[in-house]
């Protein structure tokens, strides 16, 4: 019987057919752009978050400042009258005492000391500003007639102030650099070393503050009564 021929379909192939992919050559083109594109991003971000920081420590130095003169404006303008005992011995401290030419730049009594504890002691309060290696600092002590033993309490409240200057402006419409004056036209009708020459207050003070990014600020504070 004669044999039949095979369709050539239905013959086995003599070869497979080489299956399609990538070269090397494209996957180290896409390795490469990708490298590009991610270095790319990632200085984007980068440079995005020293931004951010950057806009960070600059709100915070704002708040730092505005907080500063705030806090200052606002205790002077709540001066008190109230002369306090020195540490030792029965002399008296003025209820304001600032001279240009010590480290410390004021200290004083002032009202508004908020007691939201309800603990037992008074609503004035003494506290002193200092200027030290650039960092103004802020203390207040728990009682007004202190000891020798009574520690205050400070706070740094600003760094990188150059200078801060005080005035004093007097009954007379007059400034002046220190408190009590040192030539004794403050005291009117009083003699100097008496309660009522103790206890005199300006009637306004200026507060100039030098700092290292800002320059320059002044506030001028009202003292009422």
């Amino acid at each position: 019987m004669a044999m039949r021929a095979i369709p050539c379909s239905l013959q086995p192939p003599r070869y497979y057919s080489r299956m399609s992919g990538f070269t090397l050559l494209e996957v180290l083109i896409a390795v490469a752009i990708f490298v590009i594109v991610g270095t790319m991003a990632l200085s984007g971000y980068n440079e995005l978050s020293r931004q951010s920081i950057r806009v960070e420590e600059s709100m915070a130095r704002i708040r730092a400042v505005q907080s500063t003169m705030q806090r200052m404006a606002q205790d002077f303008m709540e001066l008190e009258p109230r002369p306090v005992r020195e540490p030792l011995g029965d002399g008296m401290q003025p209820a304001l005492r600032a001279d240009a030419r010590t480290q410390e730049l004021a200290e004083f009594t002032h009202s508004g000391w908020s007691n939201p504890a309800g603990v037992p002691r008074p609503t004035l309060q003494r506290v002193s500003y200092q200027l030290q290696d650039k960092k103004l600092t802020r203390s207040y002590w728990v009682m007004l007639d202190r000891t020798l033993t009574s520690q205050p309490v400070s706070t740094v409240v600003l760094d990188r102030v150059t200078s801060v200057k005080l005035r004093f402006m007097d009954s007379t419409h007059n400034w002046q650099d220190q408190w009590p004056s040192a030539n004794g036209s403050l005291v009117v009708g009083a003699q100097a070393g008496s309660t009522d020459a103790l206890s005199l207050r300006p009637i306004a003070v200026e507060i100039t503050m030098d700092l290292e990014d800002w320059g320059v600020l002044t506030r001028l504070v009202e003292v009422p009564g």
